[in-house]
């Protein structure tokens, strides 16, 4: 299994996009994402810090439902 990088906010968003999520809202630091399917997550968006490699493999596998070789494909 590939080893997942460490990411900012902004290039997880990214890839969220790509995947066809829509951002919805932000409440503080956290932005909203949502897919037509009804599929959710939330991004802790931290300005310089990038995201723990334990709550990215978190957001792939609970939120996105997808596996981490078809996330890296996105980056």
């Amino acid at each position: 299994m590939p080893k997942l990088p460490l990411l900012t906010a902004r290039e997880i968003s990214k890839v969220l996009k790509k995947l066809g999520f829509v951002f919805k809202r932000q409440e503080g630091s956290h932005m909203f994402f949502e897919h037509a399917d009804g599929r959710t997550t939330v991004v802790p968006n931290h300005a310089g810090e990038e995201i723990d490699t334990g709550l990215l493999n978190k957001i792939i596998k609970h939120d996105l439902k997808i596996s981490r070789e078809e996330f890296l494909r996105y980056l």
